[in-house]
């Protein structure tokens, strides 16, 4: 139950302040969104963690502006830790992709590896707070309540081995065959890891299904689709960046992206609820 069932509906909106870091947070994507487009040579490396910094700040703020609570708002530390935890939560994927080969980063060659892992994992420890802090403010918007009453899906003990297996297979056929089975990527991590979070007693996404409340999915669904288009928005113009090699589906681009590569976006938020649930013992002060 999150504070926000709490509030009637028409109180859910501009209940606080727009607060000062977000202030600092449009000034940040103000300042190095038009520097990432249009400095000449390589600069993403640098600029893209203080513009999703910004993402992140102006986003928590506008969630405590439209609904009184934020992460920031109830826990700066945990807040904080989701920068910790976020860039070795995305290098499991980039472990994935050197299977699949689904991406590369063009600017690549310019750094050692060394250099280039530690100025990635910077960058990557970035979307865990952009993720969650969008799903969260899709959590502030009357029509995700539309689904808080949905079809049930028992979280018994069967229904758990079943979705570990379902993980387990997608994990097997992604590294026998990529070509094929790279779609399997975004969703075996929530597969084999929802079902360690019950076992271990942690909050899962199969809990609040079992009471057929389907928000906190919709939330993290379109919350990550959302960041998904800024990343490739923003993306676009950058060096370095990544571009994508997706079989069978290379066509209609959005940005460097094929359109219907975005569907990718949708489990993505799923995922990382699970890993940051499983990850830690006490359960984050997330409100989604």
């Amino acid at each position: 139950m999150s504070e926000l069932d709490n509030q009637p509906a028409n109180l859910r909106h501009f209940a606080f302040p727009f607060a000062w870091y977000g202030w600092l947070g449009l000034l940040l994507i103000a300042i190095f969104w038009p520097l990432n487009w249009l400095l000449p040579g390589p600069r993403t490396h640098l600029l893209f963690f203080p513009l999703w910094l910004g993402y992140a700040l102006a986003v928590d703020a506008l969630v405590l502006y439209r609904s009184g609570t934020s992460q920031i708002a109830r826990s700066p530390r945990d807040f904080v830790l989701l920068f910790v935890i976020s860039a070795p939560a995305w290098w499991m994927f980039e472990l994935l992709n050197w299977r699949s080969g689904n991406w590369e980063y063009r600017g690549r060659e310019l750094f050692s590896d060394l250099i280039f892992f530690v100025l990635a994992t910077f960058s990557f420890s970035t979307v865990m707070p952009a993720v969650f802090g969008t799903a969260e403010l899709m959590r502030t918007f009357r029509w995700v309540d539309r689904f808080a009453r949905g079809p049930r899906v028992a979280a018994t003990r069967r229904n758990q081995l079943i979705c570990f297996a379902i993980g387990c297979t997608m994990l097997a056929l992604l590294l026998a065959w990529p070509r094929y089975f790279y779609g399997f990527m975004w969703l075996l991590m929530f597969f084999m890891l929802e079902p360690l979070c019950q076992w271990l007693g942690r909050r899962s996404i199969l809990t609040t299904l079992s009471r057929g409340d389907w928000r906190t999915v919709v939330a993290l669904c379109s919350g990550g689709l959302l960041c998904g288009f800024f990343w490739e928005l923003w993306n676009f113009f950058s060096f370095p960046k990544w571009v994508y090699h997706v079989p069978f589906v290379g066509f209609w681009h959005v940005f460097e992206m094929p359109l219907l590569g975005y569907l990718g976006y949708l489990p993505f938020g799923l995922e990382l609820y699970v890993v940051v649930h499983l990850l830690r013992r006490r359960t984050p002060s997330l409100r989604i």
